[in-house]
């Protein structure tokens, strides 16, 4: 495997190569941007005629056309007066010309073509055989929805033909098992016209949306965490105050009201620190934890929406603890054990942390950034974790920790976060009384392990391929009778596993055994009990698997058993 920088380079490189594709096949097309992505990279064009996904073909074609001339590809500062001269017809680089710092600007270049750029490409165009176009999707100039709509070419690059295939493999299997098809066939949820980006749960989908909330309740109530509910709408003069109006209102709905403007909360923080400041705390109740499981709302372009993993309302699994800057360290430490006990619980082995730091547009000085940066390393130092920096990646109001997992298909996920948070017990002026009787400052700590519920709900499907586990699946055990004379024996089933608990039911159909067996293998659940009369005579249960094991002879005594271990 190459080292991350090599990977970005190729791929920033065949990002070029596809401006380059595009220039010659379309030469009006206007050009704006196109880095590399973790998946990738991309191109944003401008064209005269909107590209379809039958153009995909003669692009790559001349994409490894331009690759076998084995092009040198080479980089320079030129004076932002020649720049302006070879984009003079391109308002978008004209507009990033007179956004970039100082006199000079990089220009790359591979034969004839040129493009802007800071930099950072593989020798020659010969090394850049390993790609493949994925989509083109919409999109719009600086990902602002009032700017110009744009049109997006996605695609990936590997160094080797080998790296391409596998990564080919793993999305074909990808594309097998998306969690959007498995929603569908398992009645779980659906998104409609009517809402776009608005998931709907169905019955089915909403039993395992309780069952994450609910086990990680208990975890939380254990932790002693206090459970709050806030507004979903609050004024957006609490928005501008959290600074989350300067950074996200792109991203943000609006409505008016009694002549006041008011924001659809994209998070949950504001909301809990109302609750933090509805009177005065003391030391005495510090560190206050705070659970949230708050339905929030963006605006994500359409180009962008991919189902639960990307929409436009999710419930975020929030918790917001206030504490003294000598707890902090121990807080950080009890977040990260129950961020692992979660991840887990739910079959993720593979677990990568990180720390992002300090991003361009934060706020707040260098002294507080480096505290709090602190604070979650030595956190993480005496939980015994090992972790990577991620420079540049954290939130605007502060650092955090992040969890990545990888999933049953090689695919890396970040879900859970913890981030320390000086800045908006100061924006919002709290406080608590010391043992001295004097006021200070606590330290606020947001944390998430879901990340949100519908996107884990998302990576669970996939990661399982649609058959998840016993204690999340929406039916656990299905009754299956061969003849109508066992149906008396499974309605005592059907009750005794009800009065404990299970989530239960039985196929009334008149459909022959084989049918009903592969109805229940289709909606993926986990248990079949099959009864035909030398199960009632014997007053034994035959245990059927979905993957086709089964087990014999079985007492009740021994399902519930069973049934038990799975369930926990």
């Amino acid at each position: 495997m190459k080292p991350e920088q090599d990977i970005n380079n190729l791929r920033h490189s065949a990002a070029h190569l596809l401006a380059h594709a595009v220039s010659e096949l379309y030469p009006d097309t206007k050009l704006t941007i196109g880095p590399s992505t973790p998946e990738g990279f991309f191109y944003d064009f401008l064209p005269t005629t909107n590209f379809k996904e039958q153009d995909l073909p003669a692009i790559a074609e001349r994409m490894q056309e331009i690759a076998e001339r084995k092009l040198p590809l080479t980089h320079e500062q030129v004076p932002k007066a020649h720049a302006r001269e070879l984009y003079k017809d391109n308002p978008f680089k004209l507009e990033l010309i007179d956004q970039i710092e100082g006199d000079t600007v990089g220009i790359a270049r591979q034969g004839e073509f040129h493009d802007l750029c800071r930099g950072g490409h593989v020798e020659h165009t010969g090394l850049l055989k390993n790609f493949k176009l994925l989509n083109v999707s919409g999109s719009y100039w600086r990902g602002n929805r009032d700017g110009q709509p744009l049109q997006r070419i996605s695609g990936t690059a590997f160094f080797t033909p080998k790296e391409l295939r596998m990564y080919e493999k793993r999305r074909q299997e990808a594309l097998k098992y998306d969690h959007r098809k498995l929603g569908k066939e398992q009645d779980l949820f659906s998104f409609h016209e009517e809402g776009p980006g608005f998931p709907f749960f169905h019955p089915r989908g909403k039993i395992v949306y309780d069952q994450l909330v609910g086990y990680l309740q208990s975890l939380l109530r254990a932790a002693d965490y206090q459970e709050i509910a806030t507004p979903m709408m609050l004024s957006d003069e609490l928005w501008k105050r959290s600074g989350h109006y300067d950074h996200y209102r792109d991203n943000m709905y609006f409505s008016e009201i009694d002549d006041r403007s008011f924001a659809i909360k994209p998070m949950n923080c504001p909301g809990a620190i109302l609750v933090y400041k509805e009177r005065p705390r003391s030391y005495r109740e510090l560190p206050l934890k705070l659970a949230e499981f708050g339905l929030a709302h963006r605006y994500e372009l359409s180009g962008v929406l991919h189902g639960l993993f990307r929409a436009r309302a999710f419930t975020i699994d929030d918790g917001h603890v206030f504490c003294t800057p000598d707890q902090l360290e121990e807080q950080i430490k009890q977040m990260v054990a129950i961020t692992y006990t979660v991840l887990k619980k739910f079959g993720f082995e593979d677990i990568t942390v990180g720390i992002s730091t300090k991003p361009e547009d934060a706020m707040g000085d260098d002294a507080l950034w480096d505290k709090a940066t602190d604070a979650l390393k030595h956190g993480l130092e005496s939980a015994g974790v090992s972790f990577e920096i991620y420079e540049g990646e954290g939130a605007f109001y502060g650092p955090k920790i992040e969890f990545r997992i990888k999933d049953s298909m090689g695919r890396e996920w970040q879900c859970g976060t913890i981030q320390v948070d000086f800045f908006q017990p100061q924006n919002f002026d709290l406080t608590y009384v010391t043992p001295e009787g004097t006021r200070a400052r606590p330290v606020m700590v947001h944390r998430a392990i879901y990340g949100s519920i519908e996107r884990f709900m998302a990576i669970l499907l996939e990661h399982y391929k649609g058959r998840l586990p016993f204690f999340i699946a929406p039916v656990q055990i299905k009754i299956l009778t061969i003849t109508d004379e066992q149906k008396p024996y499974a309605q005592e089933l059907l009750a005794t596993f009800k009065e404990r608990g299970y989530r239960v039911a039985m196929d009334e159909s008149s459909d022959p055994i084989s049918g009903k067996i592969k109805a229940a293998q289709l909606q993926q659940v986990p248990w079949m009990l099959v009864l035909g009369a030398k199960e009632l005579e014997n007053k034994t249960i035959t245990l059927r698997h979905r993957d086709g094991k089964q087990e014999f002879g079985l007492t009740l005594d021994d399902l519930l058993k069973k049934a038990e271990i799975a369930q926990k």
